[in-house]
């Protein structure tokens, strides 16, 4: 298989699964792999079970996480996808800062963490970074906590905080005396429970080639993951007006944008607010097209010295 390209540089996944390490940290994976019609070694990734060992095996080997899970009923995230929005905002702040973040005097903010905690957990990893993941689920938010039980040095480093509005997705959250050098959300893609349902169907008969009556767990997920009124346009539209109550409390605010048609609204919407900038950075996982939405109310002029007056 080849090397896959279109992940980022520094992603460390870009290269083929190695199942025989895979399995020597998470050994029941071996009961899900096998050789498909084109000699490659996979799993089938319709199966819940085979995703979530896989995840749990990934974050093991390359993050060194120990005993990750999640109940059935959560979003089960796509690893190297993940990885990718960690690296393309690192990008975004070396711009800023003129070299690559890495150290504890950058803070993250998690918006919808849900109960993998992926974001944290990789950022943290990979660049050593101080997360804040925040929720408003409380029980997804009690499946991270246990995650962060199990690995007691990420502790420090990592923070939860639950949203008790939702209403809201800054307020509650942002205290006076934070500073974060970006946010970061995947919001819910769809704006009810049915369309939710379809776009789950629709993910595992493409995978599983067949006719499947009902949606896999793998693209299952509890609601404020999957689904909020007026679906993913409505979300960041929020997100960003909500953003201009914290113009210098957050350097860069991002979001993933799954719908290109959304760019327009959205883009005219920061205008509208005075945005001194925004991005539009695509990310390719195989054939699946996304897009971090960035935003700043900072001019790039004082983007470094905003790290050095912003310290904890």
């Amino acid at each position: 298989m080849a090397e896959k390209s279109n992940l980022h540089p520094r992603n460390l996944h870009r290269d083929p699964y190695d199942f025989d390490q895979l399995i020597a940290g998470v050994p029941e994976l071996k009961h899900y792999v096998f050789v498909n019609a084109y000699q490659s070694v996979t799993i089938n990734f319709s199966l819940p079970k085979a995703v979530k060992l896989l995840n749990k095996a990934l974050l093991l080997h390359f993050y060194k996480v120990q005993q990750w899970d999640i109940p059935d009923a959560n979003l089960c995230p796509p690893i190297p996808g993940r990885a990718d929005y960690i690296h393309y905002i690192a990008d975004l702040l070396a711009e800023s800062f003129s070299k690559l973040p890495e150290g504890q005097e950058i803070h993250g903010l998690d918006i919808g963490t849900g109960a993998n905690l992926v974001y944290p957990l990789i950022a943290n990893r990979s660049y050593g970074w101080n997360m804040l993941g925040t929720d408003i689920n409380g029980d997804s938010l009690r499946n991270a906590e246990q995650i962060l039980g199990h690995n007691p040095d990420l502790s420090p480093a990592i923070r939860l905080k639950k949203q008790p509005e939702t209403d809201h997705i800054f307020k509650n959250i942002i205290e006076p005396a934070d500073r974060f050098a970006f946010s970061m959300c995947n919001p819910p893609f769809h704006d009810s429970e049915a369309s939710a349902f379809r776009g789950s169907l629709r993910k595992t008969k493409n995978l599983s080639k067949s006719k499947v009556r009902k949606p896999v767990l793998n693209f299952g997920g509890m609601q404020s993951e999957l689904w909020c009124e007026g679906g993913e346009l409505a979300f960041i539209t929020k997100m960003i007006r909500e953003s201009t109550l914290y113009p210098l409390q957050v350097l860069w605010f991002t979001c993933l944008v799954s719908k290109k048609d959304h760019l327009f609204k959205l883009t005219s919407l920061l205008k509208k607010v005075k945005a001194v900038e925004f991005r539009i950075i695509e990310m390719a996982q195989g054939q699946k097209i996304s897009r971090m939405l960035a935003w700043t109310y900072v001019p790039q002029q004082k983007h470094k010295t905003w790290l050095n007056v912003n310290q904890k």
